[in-house]
C-alpha cells in the first residue's frame, strides 16, 4: 500500500486551485452542500424529504428556532409555529449564555447545554466555539465525570449507538440503524475506566458524546460524520447494578472470549459499513484491554487510543515547550513517572520515541532516562516477572524505592510526571527534595478531575519555592508567588485529538502511525510564543484552539502523506489552507 500511494499523480489541478466559491468555508464532498456551498447561497434542508413545519423545528440539524426569517417561515410552513420575533444567531447565543449563567451547579449547566445540542445543533456549536474557555469544563472534564456518574438520572434523549452482549451477530444491522451514512469518526467506550471514576458501565456514554462535540467544535469535523458508541458488556460496580435508574445491562462485566468476540464484530462491522478510512478512537478502556486492543487493531484499522496516545502527545508538547525555559534537549532530562497505567506508560513511550528520533539512538537506549513508580514502588528488574507487559521495557536495574520521596532521593529526577489519579501523590517532602538540587524542576500533575490531581498548582509553587515549571491535567487559576504571576497550562487532550482527527480526515489516512502523534506534539509546541514562556505557560489559550487544530491537522496530514498512508490524492499544495477550508462552521444557512 505504501508503494502504491507515494507516487502522487502530477499535472492534476490542486484542490486549492479549484473554484473557491464552491468551498470557501469547509466541507469535503458534502452531498447536499450544507457546508461546501458558499455562505451567501441558499440551501435546501433535506431530511429524507424536504423538511418543513413541525418536522423542521424538531430536526436539530436544520432547526434555527426564532432565527428563521419571515420568508423562510412562509416557504417552510412555519408561520404561527414560532413566536413572531426574529432573532439573530448572535442574540440567541447571548440568551443561551445568560440562561446558563443563572444555574448554580456545573451539572445543571451541562444538562442545559447538552439539551441545546438535541434541539439546535448549529446554535450549540456556535455557543461552544465562541465561548470555549468558559464552556469546555462544562461540556467535558471535569463536569462530564459527574454527568457520567448520574447519566441514568439525567438521561433525556438517546444520542449515539448502544451495542450490548445481547446484540452479538447483529452489530452490522445496528450500525445501519444510524441515520447518517457518511460517518467519518467514531468514539467508542466500554465504560470500564471512565476518567478516574472507575467502572460506570453504559453511563460512560457521556464521554464519547462529549469527545465528539469537541471534535466538531475544536477540530471542525462535520457533526453528521461523528458517531458516539458504547459497548455495554455489564458493570462490576454494585451501586449501579442496584440503582433503579441505571440504564445498562444489569450483570457483571463480561470478559475473555465473549468480550473479545463482541469487540471484534464491532470493529469488523465499522470497516465493512464505512470503509477503510473510518477513524475509531478507543476511549476509557481499562488498562488490561486498552493496550491489547490498540495493538490488535492498529495494523488493520484506522484507530488510536486517546488515553494512551493523545495524552502522551499533549504531555510531550508541554515538555518540548518547557525546554525553551530550561534549555537543553529532552535527552538531558531524567524522568520519574508517578503512575504507570495507560497515560503514564503512553507518555513515557512517546518521550522515548522522540528522544530516539532526534538523538539517533535506539528506543531501548532512550528508555534508560525514564523511570516508572506504581502503587508497589519503583518498577525494577527485580519485579520483572510480575509486571504488566507495557511496564516491562521500563524495568531497570535499581534498588527498590517504595515511596515517592525515596525515589526522588535515589534517582534525582529533573522532571516528574504524575498520572496516578491519587491526590497528594506529589508530597511536600518530595517536592522540597526535588527543588533542593534542581533550579527549574519540571512538575506535571496530569491526573483529573481536580480532586485526583497529584498536587495543586499552588502547592507545587510553594513547595518548590517558585522554581517549578508546572502543568496540570485539571484547570487551576493563576498562581502568584514571589511577586510574579504564573499562568497554569492545562495538559488537556483537547489540544491534540481534534487536530489528529482533522488530519486523518483531510488526508484520507488509512492507518495511524506513531510519527503522526510526534508531528502533532511538535506542531502544538510550535504554537508557544515568548509571552507564554514569560508566564511559564506551556500551552496556548483555548481561544486559539481552532487555529491550533488546523496547524496540527496539517502537520498530521503531511506526515500521513510522507508515510504513504494518505489516500486523498493528489496532495494539496498548501495543507494548512486545505485543513482550514475543510473545517465545519456553525453559522446559520439561508433556506430556500
Amino acid at each position: 500500500m505504501e508503494g502504491m500511494l507515494k507516487p502522487l499523480r502530477s499535472g492534476d489541478k490542486d484542490v486549492l486551485d479549484k473554484d473557491a466559491s464552491a468551498t470557501p468555508l469547509g466541507g469535503v464532498n458534502d452531498t447536499y452542500g450544507e457546508d461546501a456551498a458558499s455562505q451567501d447561497l441558499a440551501i435546501t434542508p433535506w431530511s429524507r424529504i424536504v423538511a418543513s413545519g413541525v418536522e423542521l423545528l424538531r430536526d436539530p440539524t436544520y432547526n434555527k428556532g426564532t432565527a428563521f426569517t419571515e420568508e423562510e417561515r412562509d416557504i417552510h410552513y412555519l408561520r404561527g409555529l414560532l413566536p413572531p420575533v426574529v432573532l439573530s444567531q448572535e442574540l440567541q447565543v447571548e440568551r443561551i449564555l445568560h440562561n446558563l449563567r443563572q444555574y448554580e451547579t456545573p451539572l445543571e449547566k451541562y444538562v442545559d447545554i447538552m439539551d441545546l445540542q438535541e434541539r439546535n445543533e448549529r446554535l450549540f456549536y456556535k455557543v461552544l466555539i465562541d465561548h470555549v474557555e468558559e464552556l469546555l469544563p462544562i461540556v467535558y472534564t471535569p463536569t462530564v465525570g459527574e454527568a457520567c456518574q448520574k447519566f441514568g438520572s439525567i438521561f433525556r434523549r438517546p444520542h449515539g449507538i448502544y451495542i450490548t452482549l445481547k446484540d452479538k451477530g447483529k452489530v452490522l444491522d445496528i450500525l445501519k440503524n444510524w441515520p447518517e451514512k457518511d460517518v467519518g469518526v467514531i468514539v467508542v467506550t466500554d465504560g470500564e475506566r471512565i476518567l478516574g471514576l472507575g467502572d460506570l458501565g453504559v453511563q460512560g456514554m457521556g464521554i464519547p458524546i462529549g469527545k465528539l462535540a469537541l471534535y466538531v467544535a475544536l477540530g471542525g469535523i462535520r457533526p453528521s460524520t461523528a458517531l458516539p458508541i458504547t459497548i455495554d458488556v455489564g458493570t462490576n460496580t454494585e451501586s449501579l447494578l442496584k440503582n433503579p435508574f441505571y440504564i445498562g445491562l444489569r450483570q457483571k462485566r463480561a470478559t475473555g472470549q465473549e468480550y473479545d468476540d463482541l469487540v471484534h464484530e464491532f470493529m469488523t462491522a465499522t470497516k465493512q459499513l464505512y470503509g477503510e478510512k473510518i477513524l475509531v478512537q478507543f476511549e476509557d478502556f481499562a488498562n488490561h484491554n486498552a493496550f491489547r486492543l490498540l495493538a490488535k487493531y492498529s495494523t488493520t484499522h484506522l484507530v488510536f487510543n486517546d488515553d494512551i496516545q493523545g495524552t502522551a502527545a499533549v504531555a510531550l508538547a508541554a515538555l518540548l515547550a518547557a525546554l525553551h525555559i530550561t534549555g537543553g534537549e529532552l535527552s538531558d532530562q531524567k524522568y520519574l513517572f508517578v503512575g504507570a497505567g495507560e497515560a503514564g506508560s503512553g507518555i513515557a513511550e512517546i518521550v522515548a520515541l522522540e528522544i530516539s528520533r532526534h538523538e539517533k539512538k535506539s528506543v531501548d537506549e532512550a528508555r534508560k532516562r525514564i523511570y516508572l513508580l506504581d502503587s508497589k514502588g519503583l518498577v525494577t528488574k527485580a519485579r520483572y516477572e510480575s509486571l504488566q507487559e507495557f511496564k516491562k521495557p521500563y524495568a531497570h536495574e535499581h534498588p527498590a524505592c517504595p515511596t515517592f520521596l525515596s525515589a526522588i532521593k535515589a534517582l534525582k529526577p529533573t522532571a516528574i510526571i504524575g498520572t496516578s489519579g491519587q491526590h497528594g501523590a506529589f508530597t511536600k517532602e518530595g517536592l522540597e527534595e526535588l527543588a533542593s538540587y534542581q533550579d527549574l524542576p519540571i512538575v506535571f500533575a496530569l491526573s483529573n478531575p481536580t480532586s485526583k490531581s497529584e498536587c495543586t498548582a499552588e502547592e507545587a509553587f510553594e513547595y518548590t519555592k517558585g522554581k517549578c515549571i508546572f502543568a496540570s491535567g485539571s484547570p487551576f487559576p493563576p498562581v502568584t508567588y514571589g511577586g510574579k504571576t504564573y499562568v497554569i497550562g492545562q495538559s488537556n487532550n483537547c489540544y491534540i485529538f481534534p487536530g489528529m482527527g482533522l488530519g486523518c480526515v483531510v488526508s484520507g489516512a488509512i492507518r495511524v502511525h506513531d510519527d503522526m502523534f510526534l508531528a502533532a506534539a511538535e506542531a502544538l509546541a510550535s504554537q508557544i510564543r515568548p509571552e507564554h514562556l514569560e508566564r511559564r505557560q506551556l500551552f496556548p489559550s483555548f481561544k486559539e484552539i481552532r487555529e491550533i487544530s488546523a496547524v496540527i491537522g496539517a502537520a498530521v496530514a503531511a506526515k500521513a502523506y510522507q508515510l504513504g498512508l494518505a489516500t486523498r490524492l493528489p496532495q494539496p499544495k498548501d495543507l494548512l489552507a486545505f485543513a482550514k477550508s475543510s473545517m465545519y462552521t456553525p453559522t446559520y444557512r439561508r433556506y430556500r
